[in-house]
């Protein structure tokens, strides 16, 4: 025989009851521990300042005598003195800075000249006539000529080192050099990536030919130059 259960004393009876009330008690708690306030006392409670009237020193008034200002200077008038009319008054003569026809004409050969003030070394931008690289004498652009020939010599004489292209050396050698008073080559500085491209751009600046020195104002000048040897690996 099957025992009967009591409706009234099963528990998933009231379950949307129970359910709701726990619902409600939660939330409550929820919005109580929300719009807690808690109220952390100020540092002004702890820290003030407080003068009192026993640490305000009255200054005393004092009276001071000053020292009486110093009297006014009196400046006493100018004697001027009347000269009698029959005094004879000497007047200065300024003599004239004007040239006349009686006096001499120094000869051209003894006036002195002053030199013309040239410096030793004159920048290749700046030079009055370059040097004449040879085969440019004829030239009409004589700085355009110099430098298309200072290419042809670079082309001709280059050599890429066997051990630079062994180790792929590559890059630009900045050359540096001084065309001296006389047209010869000289105080030659370069710089590049290695050794080994610096020492092949000075063999080729070595073989440079003889040129006629730059002038300024008709004087021989010291003039440097500079050009990029570039070396690439094909």
């Amino acid at each position: 025989m099957e025992t009967k259960k009591n409706r009234e004393l099963q528990l998933e009876r009231n379950s949307n009851l129970y359910f709701a009330i726990g619902m409600s008690a939660i939330l409550a708690l929820i919005y109580l521990a929300l719009e807690w306030k808690t109220y952390h006392p100020s540092y002004d409670d702890f820290a003030q300042l407080e003068i009192t009237d026993e640490l305000i020193e009255e200054v005393p008034i004092t009276i001071q005598n000053l020292p009486p200002p110093p009297p006014p200077k009196i400046q006493t008038p100018p004697v001027i003195e009347i000269a009698p009319d029959d005094s004879e008054i000497e007047d200065s003569v300024i003599a004239s800075t004007e040239t006349d026809q009686t006096e001499e004409i120094v000869p051209i050969e003894d006036i002195p000249v002053i030199e013309e003030d040239i410096p030793d070394e004159v920048p290749w931008i700046s030079i009055e006539n370059v040097p004449v690289f040879p085969g440019c004498e004829d030239a009409e652009n004589q700085r355009a000529c110099f430098q298309e020939m200072m290419q042809k010599h670079i082309r001709k004489n280059f050599r890429y080192p066997e051990l630079a292209q062994e180790m792929g050396l590559q890059g630009r050698v900045n050359v540096v050099f001084t065309i001296q008073k006389d047209g010869s080559i000289g105080n030659v500085r370069m710089r590049g990536p290695h050794q080994l491209l610096e020492g092949e751009a000075e063999r080729i600046i070595s073989k440079l030919p003889q040129m006629t020195p730059g002038k300024q104002r008709g004087t021989p000048v010291k003039v440097p130059f500079a050009i990029p040897i570039t070396f690439q690996l094909q």
